[in-house]
């Protein structure tokens, strides 16, 4: 596994992080990212683009003048292609540029890309952001703290991977320009990490913070036996988050995760009779490899 430096918010060192070689450590299939990227860039296209053929354009039904005799060229109608005003031969029409990307090839390039960007050192680990309160004017301070924007300089092309609670953050970076792009994790893409400069991202939280509890029932009880377990996971963590939070308190290796949102609902208190209401939960559903055991549901 590759090494990145984790840095503070000032430019200091705070320690070193491993990246993951499924992601940061691969071969880019450069084939596969152009595909991947041109298919993007195509999506964004609004295909909204139309003209008008002959049968179209309003008038002409009437022959200009007779076939012969005149002298002139023979016409039918003062809407065909060659006439000012008339219609367009083979223009354009709404259409969706739409192409079909198989995820397997959308996943590669994404790895591809990352692993390009940490190749050539672009990859930035932050320990915290340190903003409690959304101001533009501290947002700037961070970057240049970073040593990424400096004055009478272009500033370069960065790419901060945040989170969906930091919203103070969020708020303090969003007015910097088009040269600061800001994404959540699930939103990265080979794209936006090729077009940018830099990658910032911040360092894993707790994996105690990720997984708060299982989830023991007589439902999940009974896919112990499948070697599938349910917790209950913080609101705002993605699948990647979780498989490396299981991974890492429980020591197995995890193949497939799968998450749910369980709607809050009215619950009755059996001792005062009053209604209330029941808080939602995020769960995730992880199935384990073959001969990797999870003893706190009670193993055998």
């Amino acid at each position: 596994m590759s090494t990145v430096t984790v840095t503070s918010v000032t430019g200091a060192e705070k320690g070193s992080v491993e990246l993951a070689d499924e992601l940061f450590g691969i071969e880019p299939n450069v084939a596969v990212m152009h595909q991947v990227v041109t298919a993007q860039l195509a999506a964004r296209r609004a295909g909204t683009h139309s003209t008008k053929t002959r049968s179209e354009v309003q008038g002409g039904g009437a022959k200009p003048w007779r076939q012969k005799g005149t002298g002139r060229a023979r016409h039918g109608s003062i809407r065909s292609p060659q006439w000012r005003g008339g219609g367009i031969a083979h223009g354009p029409k709404p259409r969706d540029y739409r192409q079909r990307t198989p995820k397997k090839m959308v996943r590669l390039a994404l790895c591809s890309a990352l692993s390009d960007r940490a190749a050539d050192g672009k990859v930035m680990v932050v320990d915290d952001w340190g903003i409690d309160e959304p101001k533009t004017k501290r947002g700037k301070e961070v970057l240049e703290g970073l040593g990424l924007r400096a004055k009478q300089e272009r500033d370069l092309r960065v790419l901060l991977v945040l989170e969906r609670g930091e919203e103070a953050t969020w708020k303090s970076f969003r007015n910097l320009g088009k040269r600061v792009q800001i994404v959540l994790p699930e939103e990265l893409n080979a794209y936006d990490v090729l077009v940018n400069d830099w990658i910032v991202v911040v360092s894993a939280s707790n994996p105690r913070d990720i997984i708060i509890r299982p989830v023991v029932s007589e439902k999940s009880y009974a896919s112990y036996e499948e070697n599938v377990y349910t917790f209950v996971v913080a609101g705002d963590a993605n699948k990647i988050e979780i498989k490396k939070a299981v991974e890492t308190i429980f020591g197995v290796k995890v193949i497939r995760v799968n998450t749910l949102n369980k709607q809050g609902k009215r619950k009755r208190n059996r001792r005062t009779g009053d209604w209330g209401q029941r808080a939602a939960q995020k769960r995730a559903i992880v199935a384990l490899a073959e001969g990797d055991r999870i003893e706190i549901f009670g193993g055998t």
